[in-house]
């Protein structure tokens, strides 16, 4: 008896030690937010889901004054919300300013409540900053690109605080890899990666 007591302790001994190693190897990533403003969010979803460290990407709506809006509703021009994507990212492999040099790239920021084929504010181009230090690296990073911006027109892109992020109805959700065939078609006829050509030249998101 003594014998088998000895070997229950020390199986369970093992199984303490195994439990701890396991949640140790198990403990979650620090990870951080980010919320970007360019117009379709299909489209920013697809240009920022193949971003090196960047986790998840979630179409919504943010910058207005309803809650819980829908897409008719914000379609309606009636809510203030913008189409946004909330980017889940490891900043160990990728900083929040090498994605807003990277979301720069991916958009139209001379064009105030439209971008490319879509008009209306909910398609203005925005950065919500999700505290001080991302605000901080926003702004620099606009005005920055003031001084080498390689087109002459003016940057309308708002720079602000965000607010409450809305998920977007699911069906929008990986819309660009549900409807691959609508989607590209949306795409190129709304004339997105033409004009992004003519604006950075060699500079431009590659889609």
């Amino acid at each position: 008896m003594k014998l088998l007591r000895s070997i229950r302790a020390a199986l369970a001994v093992l199984l303490v030690a195994g439990s701890t190693g396991a949640f140790a190897q198990g403990s979650p990533m620090a990870t951080a937010k980010a919320v970007f403003a360019g117009g379709c969010f299909w489209c920013v979803e697809s240009d920022f889901d193949k971003v090196p460290g960047v986790i998840s990407t979630t179409s919504g709506y943010t910058g207005g004054t309803v809650a819980m809006p829908t897409y008719e509703q914000v379609s309606a021009k009636k809510t203030g919300h913008a189409e946004v994507v909330q980017i889940v990212f490891d900043p160990s492999k990728v900083s929040y300013a090498q994605l807003v040099e990277h979301f720069w790239r991916t958009i139209d920021p001379t064009t105030k409540d439209s971008q490319f084929c879509d008009a209306g504010s909910p398609y203005r181009t925005a950065i919500f900053a999700q505290d001080d230090t991302q605000l901080k690296i926003a702004q620099e990073s606009k005005a920055a690109l003031e001084k080498t911006k390689p087109f002459k027109e003016p940057i309308v892109t708002e720079v602000v605080r965000g607010g409450v992020f809305y998920p977007a109805e699911e069906y929008h959700q990986d819309y660009y890899k549900k409807n691959p065939i609508r989607y590209k078609y949306y795409r190129t006829s709304c004339g997105r990666d033409a004009r992004l050509q003519q604006l950075w030249g060699a500079q431009a998101v590659k889609h």
